[in-house]
């Protein structure tokens, strides 16, 4: 097994050790626990909680665009247009990638 030297603050090491302590097992095994989880391992981690997070929005995203298109094109078309400003702005959409 690989070694790992990690430097904590001292607030931060006493939250491990005391999560550590809570569920019985080691700091090295708590500490392995939340890298686990965190890099995807765990079905349930960390980032089966995003996902699901993200699930639930796209879906009410897709409620919310289906009756304001429904009962106001024009406004769905600006709000488009406006979400696509954010999210160049922010790096999350390729500005190569044409409008639809």
């Amino acid at each position: 097994m690989t070694r790992v030297t990690i430097r904590f603050d001292d607030t931060l090491y006493r939250r491990i050790a005391s999560g550590a302590s809570e569920s019985g097992t080691s700091t090295a095994a708590y500490i392995r626990d939340i890298l686990d989880r965190y890099e995807g391992t765990d079905a349930a981690g960390y980032h089966a909680r995003f996902d699901e997070l993200q699930a639930a929005t796209i879906q009410i995203f897709a409620i919310m665009v289906a009756t304001v298109g429904a009962q106001t094109p024009d406004l769905l078309a600006k709000g488009m247009r406006e979400a696509r400003i954010l999210l160049l702005d922010r790096g999350l959409l390729d500005p190569e990638v044409p409008q639809s």
